[in-house]
């Protein structure tokens, strides 16, 4: 398939490793810490600590964890990968750590003001539809494009065009990691080329930080919600049980991932139940929805 790359070799895991103890050698100096001393606070013994320093070492997480805490900082911080963040990022992300729930999404908004490129307007122009599969993106998505004289894209088909393979050769080829890379490639690539569409995303995008980021500060979001008997009769009638397949407790699993994504799907600016609701009916509700007085959606075409 194009595009689309193996998950990581050996070679990676062992670049990683080096990275990782290059990593704890830095912070164990500029914290003015002995290698001993480390070890004896960590409750780690000095010679995996050589190892791991060395590149060599490939300890269970909790080791890494006392680690972390005995140098006095998040784990994630330690086991994260890339490059070493700007030390502007790590103050930046300790200041806003301190924040209360409520002053953090302040500070987010004011700061998507300041520094995103898309204006408040430019963001009504694309409309993202986001939720879990059986929802009625793409039934209420390629309505309200028809609606609005705009294109109607679906996320998961861009990807299959631009890799040249499904979405299930994907995830059984090449894994999780590629099909992320891949989807947020074609959301780039989404809007590069369009200044206003409608988009119906996967219902798992909301799980990738980056990619969630980018859609919430280039889109107008709007949550696609049903109840869970509702997606689950959907998604049979679609004839695919993913990711339920082969479970016996599939309604479980189901209410599962919702609850668990709800906090995600519920940045979106808007949120429209579709249950019990015909298309049209969840139309008309949507177009009252997005039309704001003084800022209506353009009805031009990209």
């Amino acid at each position: 398939m194009k595009n689309a790359r193996k998950p990581a070799t050996g070679r990676d895991t062992d670049a990683y490793l080096r990275r990782l103890g290059e990593r704890v050698r830095t912070l164990r100096n500029q914290r003015g810490m002995t290698r001993k001393a480390l070890a004896r606070h960590a409750k780690v013994s000095e010679r995996y600590l050589a190892q791991l320093e060395a590149g060599l070492g490939n300890g269970s997480i909790v080791l890494l964890r006392r680690i972390a805490r005995a140098i006095g900082l998040p784990v994630t911080q330690l086991v994260h990968e890339g490059a070493e963040p700007a030390l502007d990022f790590v103050l930046l992300s300790q200041f806003l750590e301190r924040l209360s729930p409520p002053t953090l999404a302040e500070a987010r908004d004011l700061l998507l003001e300041r520094f995103s490129k898309p204006s408040e307007g430019a963001r009504r122009q694309r409309i993202a539809l986001i939720g879990l599969r059986g929802g009625g993106k793409s039934t209420l998505g390629r309505m309200l494009a028809d609606r609005l004289d705009v294109p109607f894209i679906e996320l998961d088909r861009e990807i299959e065009r631009r890799s040249g393979a499904t979405l299930s050769e994907i995830f059984d080829m090449f894994g999780q990691e590629t099909f992320r890379r891949a989807e947020r490639e074609a959301l780039d690539d989404v809007l590069r080329q369009h200044q206003n569409f409608v988009i119906a995303t996967s219902g798992s995008i909301v799980t990738e930080p980056g990619t969630l980021e980018l859609l919430l500060a280039s889109c107008f979001t709007v949550w696609v919600r049903a109840n869970p008997e509702e997606h689950m009769r959907r998604v049979m009638a679609q004839g695919d049980m993913r990711p339920m397949a082969n479970s016996a407790r599939a309604m479980d699993d189901l209410i599962s991932i919702l609850r668990s994504r709800e906090p995600l799907y519920a940045k979106a600016e808007i949120a429209l139940i579709t249950t019990g609701k015909t298309p049209e009916q969840n139309l008309a509700e949507l177009l009252r929805l997005i039309e704001v007085p003084g800022n209506r959606i353009s009805r031009r075409s990209a």
